[in-house]
């Protein structure tokens, strides 16, 4: 049996709960001591994906980054492959 897929997953997984309690403790710390301008701002986006389903983002992403959006088009124009 080969390992590699599982190996990848684990070394994958763990950098990225590393990554994410860095910045999620960092952010709730600003959260909830600090005061400063965009506040509310980033609570928002720190709350969108608890309140919208991955199908919406999924679909918001699409959207976005889409061969049609002004960012695929950029993508596609420096030889980024889209989907």
């Amino acid at each position: 049996m080969d390992w590699f897929p599982f190996l990848l997953s684990a070394q994958v997984a763990t950098l990225a709960t590393g990554i994410n309690l860095v910045v999620g403790i960092a952010i709730g710390w600003l959260l909830a001591r600090r005061s400063f301008p965009g506040r509310d701002l980033l609570g928002a986006i720190v709350t969108i994906p608890l309140v919208l389903p991955p199908t919406v983002l999924g679909y918001c992403l699409l959207i976005a980054l889409g061969r049609a959006s002004p960012i695929g088009q950029a993508l596609e124009a420096l030889g980024v492959p889209l989907v």
